[in-house]
């Protein structure tokens, strides 16, 4: 079984995605949401009861739970099938999701990417982890209190990655890109000050000083519009700095030794066999972090397309980001011959069977 819950709710059961409609109680889909939630998918059932009827004498919650486990577990199961699904479980006074099967839920999978990321310090596990967020918690649910918390500490967290994402840039010098981490969160958080200061220090060290400006009034009005407040003393006091021309532009780092992303790049090649790239690799992001997904949830995934379409250096533009991110991603495996002599008849083009990226071993295939 394979869960979506970030930017959205999707159920899928081996080959068969679950559609809205399937889930005739919205009840039911609730149980299931809280028990994909729960530690070890496990809830008793007295506090499922509580959380989904808080208004219900126990008689009464009792007598909703069973009929809503009974539609669950039908909707769970095969509807060509008239038995109820295993993956639902009621053991004593426990209810149990998936006790004795494959589950992959991404909100597990995002905590994990996070947890590397912040272990290994480097861009690739940071980047990896935030391709994981896909959205907020449950989004159609925001106003069930049951899941409030969860969402406000999911987003806590892709909020923190990218604000550690952007030092990291900063600290190599790359201001480009740490201004687009931040960015990006403030599209997810309009009203974060310490992004809107970020990036005001951020475009006066790139000598875009005006930038700075417009960023500190935006910041203004945000804060304005939302609280009814004006921006805390260390906001005012960059801005100064700013006007006053305090903040010099950090001249261009020059380094005698190798760059710290050719060392990266290095220190990611000891850990695969792939190909070094002879050209740069630009656009086509919505479908690398696509791919990247769907390689949570699977052991094996088949990239199809014209000859010639870019699907071998797609696939080895994924396992290189990944094999520098992620345990266990070992690079090629068994596929030198197709990924060397390509249908398009180039190196490096695209087998007849298609490109494929070598899978993580922690990832379980669905059955």
């Amino acid at each position: 079984m394979r869960v979506w819950l970030l930017g959205g709710f999707q159920v899928s059961v081996g080959p068969r995605t679950l559609e809205d409609k399937e889930w005739r109680l919205r009840k039911a889909a609730a149980l299931v949401k809280l028990l994909f939630l729960a530690p070890k998918h496990r809830m008793h059932r007295e506090q499922a009861m509580e959380l989904l009827w808080p208004d219900l004498d126990p008689r009464a919650a009792a007598n909703n739970l069973r009929h809503t486990l009974h539609y669950a577990r039908r909707t769970l199961g095969s509807p060509r099938v008239a038995t109820t699904s295993p993956y639902l479980q009621v053991r004593g006074e426990m209810l149990e999701l998936c006790p004795d099967a494959p589950l992959w839920v991404d909100v597990e999978a995002f905590e994990e990417a996070a947890t590397a990321a912040r272990r290994a310090g480097d861009l690739a596990t940071y980047r990896a982890a935030l391709d994981l967020y896909a959205g907020d918690l449950l989004y159609e649910d925001r106003y069930e209190e049951w899941a409030q918390e969860r969402r406000e500490g999911l987003k806590s967290t892709y909020v923190s990655l990218l604000v550690e994402l952007a030092g990291l840039y900063e600290e190599r010098g790359e201001l480009g890109p740490a201004v687009e981490a931040l960015r990006r969160l403030l599209r997810s958080e309009p009203a974060h000050e310490g992004a809107h200061a970020g990036l005001m220090r951020l475009c006066a060290l790139s000598g875009e000083r005006q930038a700075a400006l417009v960023q500190y009034e935006r910041l203004r009005e945000v804060l304005s519009g939302e609280f009814g407040t004006e921006p805390a003393a260390a906001s005012q006091h960059l801005y100064e700095d700013i006007v006053a021309g305090r903040l010099a532009p950090r001249p261009e780092r020059v380094e005698d030794g190798p760059r710290e992303d050719s060392r990266e790049e290095f220190e990611g090649a000891r850990r695969h066999n792939l190909p070094h790239a002879l050209t740069s690799f630009i656009g086509r992001e919505h479908e690398l972090v696509a791919i990247k997904r769907a390689l949570g949830m699977t052991r094996l995934l088949t990239l199809t397309g014209s000859g010639g379409s870019g699907k071998t250096r797609l696939a080895l533009e994924v396992a290189r980001d990944l094999a520098g991110g992620l345990p266990g991603w070992g690079g090629l495996r068994g596929a030198r011959g197709a990924l060397g002599r390509g249908a398009d008849g180039a190196g490096g083009g695209p087998s007849a069977q298609g490109a494929r990226v070598a899978e993580p071993p922690a990832c379980r295939h669905a059955p």
